[in-house]
């Protein structure tokens, strides 16, 4: 087993509509105004940005996202990433009931060599630390939906 490969899921049921959902989403410079995990955000150019992020373990993970996918009509975000981590990560916006399903996929191995160095001990930590930040974004962007 490679201890700094990681996937992670995560489902989020949000009370707007999938086109709503998708904009806000496609607008990774607004990130850091909704997701307090996602610190900052830099657009290098139309299609990337250097990303900084930190959850509530002491460092900053920084990494280039590069859009390789984007399509409103599938409802489908999806960047590649090089950095602290490398791989890829993909938004599926999808109708549920009244609302939208918007489904998660980050597929990435570590590259930063604190966490590296860590990874085996450090592992379940850093699992709990995705998953605080992922609650987090949820509820921030909820928060944002319901305000508009």
């Amino acid at each position: 087993m490679d201890w700094t490969h990681y996937r992670f899921r995560s489902l989020w049921d949000l009370p707007a509509p999938p086109a709503t959902v998708y904009q806000v989403l496609e607008r990774l410079e607004d990130y850091p105004r909704w997701w307090p995990q996602v610190r900052e955000v830099t657009r290098l150019d139309d299609t990337s940005g250097v990303i900084r992020v930190r959850s509530l373990l002491p460092y900053d993970l920084r990494f280039v996202a590069r859009t390789t996918r984007r399509d409103a009509g599938a409802g489908v975000l999806e960047v590649s990433m090089t950095g602290d981590l490398e791989g890829r990560a993909r938004w599926t916006v999808t109708a549920a009931g009244a609302g939208t399903l918007a489904r998660y996929d980050q597929v990435v191995d570590v590259r930063k060599p604190l966490l590296r160095w860590l990874a085996v001990p450090g592992r379940p930590v850093f699992r709990a630390n995705h998953r605080l930040m992922m609650r987090a974004g949820r509820r921030g962007l909820i928060a944002l939906l319901e305000a508009v």
